[in-house]
């Protein structure tokens, strides 16, 4: 037992209640008793410090799976701290529970998850570390996933675009256009649209609204008018969102992520009337990006939807984080910059000869994921090995390599 409240907390907690009965049952405790619930809270603020104290990215815990160990994500890996207390499942409960809203809560009791966003001062004196958060059951248990958002944005510099891009980015070079930002959950989205907007604020007088779910960074507004709209908190969706900003005189609309196809209609149809817009897709290359949008549309609509696709889109960051020799994370990327030639292929459905596209584009800000995992490789920045297992065309990685 890890909370000192804990036996007498199970004195009053009835051995037959199970689940969101138990849980509500616990929620009152806490609730009605300030100090169980500072101290619950206590508890989790030493975790997050831990987390941060590793480098780790994602601290999980609670339920079956975790067998009762806290987990992190340190540099990509997974894996348990055996130094740290062990929280019974109740235990778990009680702490997560001191750090919902009471919204949040009913939220979690109703759909058997919540995700939010959470300040925390972690230690006295600080300023707010920010998470985000996604509580769910397991089993008929509490567990917790928390991820670490980085509280110093990359500088646009930083991430290696070539500058011919870095312009198509800025509202300074380019005033409307659909920029997407896509890759697989944890390889970095979200601190690339940061970075984007960072650099926006820096040089445009203008306005941004970004829709989020969770907002994940806080901007401070600098030349820029920065309004921030969470989903469930500010905005009932996405699309929601995005036909509400059109009437909020925005200059940039950034949509944390497009999930569905009336989201991506709304998102096209914002970069049709002249405003930029960018956001992300779990997708693992920009090829993949194009088919994804335009298969999540019927049949007899996907026409209009690759001519709409063909005059808006003007940039795709397809990116992953791979380990280096050292073992850290390294980001990689694919960038394809659109032209009249991949206009031309996206309307007349030739999409996968836009590969030869990228790969032939240097002159254009462009390079497929696999050549910049072979300079990756070839400035020994990552091994053989790993620029094979995380390229997306093994046989032209394969050639790469061999030449």
């Amino acid at each position: 037992m890890s909370l000192s409240f804990t036996p007498e907390m199970l004195v009053t907690l009835p051995d037959y209640l199970i689940g969101t009965n138990r849980f509500q049952n616990i929620n009152k405790m806490i609730t009605f008793n300030a100090s169980w619930r500072k101290l619950a809270f206590d508890h989790l603020k030493r975790l997050l410090r831990k987390m941060r104290e590793l480098e780790a990215s994602d601290i999980d815990f609670g339920g079956l799976g975790a067998k009762g160990k806290i987990w992190f994500r340190t540099h990509g890996n997974k894996t348990p701290v055996e130094n740290l207390p062990h929280y019974s499942n109740d235990e778990v409960t009680a702490i997560l529970l001191s750090a919902l809203s009471d919204d949040q809560k009913v939220s979690l009791f109703k759909n058997k998850n919540v995700d939010f966003s959470v300040g925390i001062d972690l230690e006295d004196g600080e300023s707010f570390s920010r998470f985000r958060g996604d509580v769910y059951y397991e089993c008929n248990t509490l567990v917790a996933n928390f991820r670490r958002i980085n509280e110093n944005l990359f500088k646009i510099k930083d991430l290696r675009f070539p500058s011919i891009i870095t312009k198509r980015l800025n509202l300074q070079y380019e005033k409307a256009g659909l920029i997407l930002v896509t890759g697989i959950t944890g390889s970095g989205k979200s601190c690339t649209l940061d970075s984007i907007v960072d650099l926006n604020n820096h040089e445009n007088n203008a306005h941004i609204i970004i829709i989020g779910d969770p907002i994940e960074y806080i901007h401070q507004s600098d030349k820029c008018l920065i309004r921030h709209r969470e989903i469930g908190e500010d905005v009932l969706t996405f699309r929601e969102g995005v036909i509400q900003a059109l009437r909020q005189d925005p200059d940039i609309i950034v949509v944390g992520e497009m999930r569905d196809a009336a989201t991506m209609a709304t998102v096209l149809e914002a970069t049709d009337s002249g405003h930029k817009c960018f956001t992300t897709l779990h997708t693992s290359s920009a090829i993949e990006s194009i088919h994804r949008i335009i298969a999540e549309f019927p049949p007899i609509e996907q026409e209009r939807v690759r001519n709409r696709l063909a005059d808006t889109l003007k940039v795709i960051l397809s990116q992953k984080l791979i380990p280096d020799r050292n073992g850290k994370l390294t980001l990689t990327k694919e960038i394809l910059s659109v032209n009249a030639s991949v206009r031309a292929a996206i309307r007349n459905s030739n999409i996968n000869e836009i590969y030869q596209m990228i790969n032939e584009g240097k002159k254009s800000g462009m390079y497929t994921l696999e050549q910049d995992l072979f300079n990756l490789y070839k400035t020994n920045v990552i091994a053989k090995a790993t620029a094979m297992n995380f390229s997306n065309n093994k046989k032209r990685m394969s050639q790469l390599l061999t030449y």
